[in-house]
């Protein structure tokens, strides 16, 4: 095999279009064309670490990319392909799911509230794909258009099933991956374990019933500035009958705290993400998603952040984080604003950072704005999910252990506190 293009670019030309795949027969002019067995991502490399394949085995995961593969292997046209990776995609999202959720078996003793099976099964049938040696015809743009649809579909992405109706309402929450693996293969995100155990269920509170539903980003710079927030959150934020009623995205931040990010900055701060790519610029804002002219520096949380620092949410303390770094006008140098950022000002860092926890606030909140949807929104920053005092060690310590799974579930139990405000408080 030899590797072609990297594979962010692959999947960043496809990850705009929401139609189906064009479909018909290449021309003998694209079979000349046809791309190779693609050389495993960054990603999909630390798939082979002990911890990895510890995490998919103890979950019953271990048969996900193995069957996929047996799967794709069998088809015999593009079409055919398409509706395996969605049948697939969306079967692992949905496995995922009802295992968190306490549905079906759990497949290995793995507490049920991990989001890491998700993560790294995704990432075999990834690996599956890109090393697929199809008996037809594949160019390169095809099969970077397949990649983005198991990308999408196995994140829930494309099964947002909001309801229609004015008695009941409808609330969105993200969450993320796991990240900075390089430093700990073993880590968890609890956001994206959050975003599982919430999708699908219902809030009952004194105003009324609340579904929500959810969906899981990756760590990557590439996937943000092709759209893949805009692509995923723009049908619910739209006109129409199921349009969101709130939406709050959600990620990991500090120890100890959670964080109602009051300001988010249009600035990319350059630390590497999930594919070690670092990016320091301006938000990128991709071609044809609604979005205001000029692009603002700075957008503001419409979350009922004082109702839910008071509320009794659980036993860490959630803050109303207020501070940005910003260049001032007509100054060249980052200051940091305790308070926000001061009038004509560019952004250097949001409440949130200059990371994709800051990004994805920033673009869900101007895309808020750019279609006119007045609902509460915007970011919570989790605190960091830990594990024990005796398995902080990543070269000696387990993938999991009491203290782990006792912090990851208290986080998202409190992340459930903070949304019942957030439906409490939406009309």
């Amino acid at each position: 095999m030899r590797p072609i293009r990297p594979r962010l670019a692959l999947l960043g030309a496809a990850l705009l279009a929401a139609a189906p795949l064009a479909l018909a027969t290449p021309t003998t002019a694209a079979a000349d064309a046809i791309a190779p067995t693609v050389a495993p991502t960054v990603e999909e490399q630390r798939l082979d670490q002990a911890a990895p394949q510890e995490i998919l085995r103890r979950s019953g995961f271990g048969d996900v990319a193995p069957d996929f593969a047996r799967a794709l292997a069998g088809t015999h046209s593009t079409a055919e392909a398409e509706r395996v990776i969605t049948r697939d995609g969306r079967a692992l999202w949905r496995r995922a799911v009802d295992r968190v959720q306490g549905r079906g078996p759990a497949g290995g003793d793995l507490s049920r509230g991990d989001d890491r099976p998700l993560y790294w099964a995704r990432l075999g049938m990834t690996r599956a794909l890109g090393q697929w040696q199809p008996g037809f015809p594949l160019t390169d743009a095809r099969r970077a258009a397949l990649l983005a649809a198991l990308e999408r579909t196995s994140r829930g992405q494309d099964s947002l099933d909001l309801p229609a109706g004015t008695k009941i309402k409808r609330i969105v929450v993200t969450g993320f991956d796991p990240f900075q693996l390089d430093a700990d293969v073993r880590r968890s995100n609890p956001s994206g374990a959050a975003a599982l155990a919430l999708d699908g269920t219902t809030i009952r509170t004194d105003s009324g019933t609340a579904r929500v539903e959810t969906t899981v980003f990756p760590v990557r710079w590439a996937d943000f500035a092709d759209g893949t927030v805009e692509r995923t959150l723009l049908p619910s934020f739209g006109p129409g009958p199921r349009r969101v009623d709130a939406f709050m995205t959600v990620s990991q931040g500090r120890a100890g705290r959670f964080d109602v990010e009051r300001t988010n900055g249009a600035w990319r701060g350059g630390y590497p993400d999930n594919a070690n790519v670092s990016r320091t610029e301006t938000v990128p804002i991709p071609a044809g998603v609604p979005t205001p002219n000029p692009q603002p520096q700075w957008t503001t949380t419409t979350l009922p952040y004082e109702k839910i620092v008071a509320a009794a949410t659980g036993p860490v303390p959630v803050y109303d984080h207020t501070e940005v770094t910003e260049i001032p006008a007509g100054a060249t140098t980052p200051v940091v604003r305790p308070d926000g950022p001061t009038a004509g000002s560019t952004a250097r860092a949001g409440g949130g950072g200059d990371y994709l926890s800051n990004e994805i606030a920033y673009r869900a909140t101007l895309l808020r704005d750019a279609v006119g949807l007045k609902a509460p929104g915007g970011h919570l920053h989790t605190p960091v999910l830990q594990f024990g005092a005796g398995n902080t060690d990543p070269a000696t310590g387990q993938v999991t252990d009491p203290d782990f799974v006792r912090n990851r579930e208290a986080i998202t139990a409190q992340v459930r506190s903070v949304l019942t405000v957030v439906a409490t408080t939406t009309r």
